[in-house]
């Protein structure tokens, strides 16, 4: 039987078989990990069920779909790049094409132009003549609405909504008797990373129906909270979050989910729905691009 000095101590991907050392002691410290941190150790080298349960969460983004309004100080880089590109850039191939064209007019209006075989076929179209054609196009085209139907009402359950802007998944889940709103988390298993768990975390939200691309397999947060006092037993205290972000590439979540039980936020309206403790180490690793 293997005793608590010959246990494999992983952290992230990295993997020492403490028991190789003859002469090894267990630290001088009041708790030391093993069995992914569902086990500890205590001072006496005997090893007993940590009261914390580990859950993986996922911080699941929709990206922004349309570029933000510029600012004015955007608006004036932007005149001074254009200006600047246009005095150093060469003529495109459009702008050689319209003084060609000119040319070969200022040639017909010569007493001494004799025809070339260019100018015999019939219908040249010339470069103002694709102008033309571009303005004609332009004049039908008609950009689609940043502001949305579900801006319109509201509609914080729908991804069409705040197209300038990243959305955030939350969803109601239900801790003693209260409904409490949080980033989508399961409890890890046995033989699972924590990445594994986050992704099990949304597959098991969603039915394997949202498609999303997990950022690194370390965690990008961390939150840590205790049960209400009724369910807290000894070796059931509370929960240790590790956060994982991901970013959504299809599929939505209205077969899944009732309207009432899931939404789609800014980082501005998290307020609305988190509390304030778990609220602050979400904000510490979101950022506005």
């Amino acid at each position: 039987m293997a005793t608590a000095r010959s246990r494999l101590y992983q952290t992230g991907r990295t993997v020492l078989n403490l028991g190789k050392r003859a002469n090894f002691k267990a630290p001088c410290l009041p708790f030391a990990y093993c069995r992914f941190s569902t086990d500890v150790i205590d001072k006496n080298n005997t090893c007993r069920t940590s009261p914390w349960h580990l859950h993986g969460a996922v911080c699941l983004q929709r990206a922004a779909m349309v570029s933000k309004q510029k600012t004015p100080l955007e608006e004036e880089v932007e005149r001074l790049m254009w200006q600047m590109e246009m005095e150093k850039s060469l003529y495109s191939d459009h702008e050689i094409r319209l003084f060609e064209d000119a040319e070969r007019m200022r040639r017909k209006q010569e007493d001494d132009y004799e025809t070339d075989d260019e100018d015999t076929e019939q219908d040249i179209v010339t470069a103002h003549d694709m102008e033309d054609m571009w303005e004609q196009k332009l004049k039908h085209f008609k950009a689609a609405e940043i502001v949305t139907e579900a801006d319109k009402k509201n509609d914080r359950t729908s991804l069409n909504r705040k197209l300038d802007e990243y959305l955030i998944l939350l969803v109601k889940e239900k801790l003693g008797n209260n409904d409490i709103w949080l980033l989508p988390q399961v409890e890890w298993q046995l033989g699972e990373t924590l990445r594994k768990t986050a992704e099990r975390a949304l597959s098991t939200l969603s039915g394997n129906s949202i498609k999303a691309t997990f950022l690194g397999n370390a965690p990008c947060g961390f939150y840590k909270y205790k049960y209400p006092k009724d369910k807290r037993t000894e070796s059931s205290t509370g929960a240790k979050v590790f956060f994982f972000k991901a970013l959504l590439l299809d599929g939505d979540l209205k077969k899944f989910k009732k309207k009432e039980d899931y939404v789609w936020v800014r980082r501005n309206e998290l307020k609305d729905y988190l509390k304030a403790e778990y609220l602050s180490q979400v904000n510490r690793f979101l950022i506005d691009l």
